[in-house]
């Protein structure tokens, strides 16, 4: 998941690695008790600057960020700035290994949006959304319904899948990796996506269905320009568990300021969510259940 590379390979490293995405490309930057880790950032101050929200994004990683401030991260990043009576601003450096030790380490922002918890290369807040990796598929081909990767249904389907993420163990579990499609998972987000190149495989048919991190397959999934059905995997019972939860990464050295932001995400809560789910993104709750969209007031 480019950025998610880096939640991916943390996915992987937590889940066992986690992917999530974690092996992940921000932790290779080095161990947090490393020399050049982020926990070795101690100082007699916390925040450069006091006046400024700095975050450290990739430039280029729909939907999370880009340097035009059109993904959630920028969009939750400006939402908290606001709140905190502060002005934004950014260091941009692509999501691959070292990217923790090059930004946040060095004290070149104070934030990177969206680390899983459980990832030990940063200190992460309290998760402000919960996620999981989904089925995805055209509707009316055979696969309405299918709510797990053990439906006999997909037996004999090409599916496409991120190598080296959770999903891919499940694959092989349930006997379906023999035809899948992998993707690499770590890229250069300048000038490539995963997940954009599964949905386009999904559309023209090279593929039947794909299992893709929520929050990629519910963006991507509204790009394509027809439908997709994108269904979360609660159901899973064997392989890596799919379900992750997401807070903000700093230094661990900045202990205030984690508390600072714990208060934003609990205070502001109501609004992260729902621009969460604008961006279509599969939110999950503490059973396990998907958090359905507030209907808009009229």
């Amino acid at each position: 998941m480019r950025k998610r590379a880096t939640i991916a390979k943390a996915l992987s490293l937590a889940a066992a690695p986690l992917m999530f995405s974690c092996a992940m490309a921000l932790a290779q930057g080095g161990a947090p008790n490393g020399a050049d880790g982020a926990s070795q950032a101690q100082g007699p101050f916390e925040l450069v600057d006091p006046k400024v929200f700095r975050v450290c994004a990739d430039p280029r990683d729909m939907p999370y960020s880009n340097t035009k401030g059109e993904g959630f991260e920028n969009k939750l990043a400006a939402l908290l700035a606001k709140e905190l009576g502060k002005s934004v601003s950014y260091t941009f450096y692509p999501n691959a290994p070292g990217f923790v030790r090059k930004t946040l380490a060095l004290y070149k922002c104070d934030v990177i949006m969206g680390m899983p918890q459980g990832n030990d290369i940063v200190q992460v807040t309290n998760p402000y959304y919960q996620t999981t990796y989904t089925l995805v598929f055209r509707p009316n081909t055979g696969l309405d319904g299918v709510d797990t990767l053990i439906d006999g249904r997909l037996k004999d389907k090409r599916i496409g899948i991120i190598a080296g993420t959770p999903p891919a163990t499940n694959l092989v579990l349930d006997g379906l990796i023999a035809k899948s499609k992998p993707y690499p998972l770590v890229i250069d987000t300048r000038y490539d996506s995963s997940a954009a190149a599964m949905i386009h495989d999904l559309m023209d048919g090279t593929i039947d269905a794909g299992v893709l991190w929520g929050p990629l397959a519910g963006y991507y999934a509204k790009q394509a320009g027809a439908p997709i059905t994108v269904v979360p995997l609660l159901k899973e019972s064997n392989g890596p568990r799919m379900t992750y939860r997401i807070g903000m990464g700093v230094r661990y050295s900045d202990q205030q300021w984690k508390r600072e932001l714990n208060r934003l995400i609990r205070k502001k809560q109501p609004e992260i969510t729902a621009l969460l789910q604008s961006y279509g993104v599969p939110l999950i709750d503490d059973s396990n259940h998907l958090i359905k969209a507030a209907p808009i007031a009229k």
